[in-house]
């Protein structure tokens, strides 16, 4: 699941805080959260999140989802910028998550380019949930790069690579869980899935480059819809 970017928190953004903690109390199965580094500048999320990781920490796992919401292959290369915020990143969620954080990265609008893929394997990173092997958002890889590429370079990096679940070649994740038409795709597409893994299999499975993993994810906003009673549509 991935947070979103805010110093000063949104009401949307502190309903979609309260709505995923009431989620968690409805099962026991277990959830990677892809933190921005610089909501630890907001005292309230800060807080939050201690008190999330606290409660939770049996079933939770904490990766980095960038310092900013910055769509990195949209811009030109910038390998030591990215550099740069991926370090600072790291040491903030690694130092809120302690040994909850594991160094598992999901760029930020899934824009993911072969450029980035050494920088990564620089810092430390061993798995990338950030390819959306969909044709319709095929620019996200940046200009002249195809899904298939950035696959390659994290190979050569030494990354696993865990890309998300598509249906009939269309995105099901984050946005497309609520905008229409794709929204009708998307809750097929999940239903469709596998159960998710326990917590012993999430922790023997995920960075296993052996094992078939079926990648999902929402945002944290997702569950400020429906007054907080919003839910990822899983099988459970």
């Amino acid at each position: 699941m991935e947070t979103g970017i805010q110093e000063k928190l949104s009401e949307q953004f502190l309903q979609g805080m309260h709505g995923f903690t009431s989620w968690l109390d409805t099962n026991e199965y277990p959830v990677t959260l892809f933190v921005i580094g610089d909501l630890f500048l907001s005292e309230k999320f800060t807080q939050w999140f201690s008190q999330l990781i606290e409660r939770y920490r049996e079933r939770l796992t904490v990766g980095c989802h960038g310092w900013r919401h910055k769509s990195w292959s949209a811009w030109s290369e910038d390998k030591d910028g990215f550099s740069t915020d991926l370090a600072k990143a790291t040491e903030i969620i690694s130092k809120h998550a302690g040994d909850l954080f594991r160094p598992w990265f999901r760029a930020p609008g899934g824009y993911m380019s072969p450029w980035m893929a050494p920088v990564l394997a620089e810092q430390g990173y061993v798995l990338d949930s950030s390819v959306n092997p969909s044709w319709l958002v095929q620019r996200k890889a940046g200009k002249g790069n195809s899904w298939a590429d950035v696959e390659t370079a994290l190979a050569q990096s030494g990354i696993v690579s865990r890309p998300w679940k598509t249906y009939y070649s269309l995105p099901i994740n984050g946005p497309a869980l609520s905008l229409f038409p794709l929204s009708l795709i998307a809750k097929r597409g999940w239903k469709k899935s596998p159960r998710p893994f326990t917590r012993e299999e999430l922790q023997k499975k995920l960075t296993s480059s052996k094992t078939v993993v079926t990648t999902l994810y929402w945002h944290l906003l997702d569950h400020a819809r429906k007054n907080q009673k919003w839910v990822p549509p899983l099988r459970f």
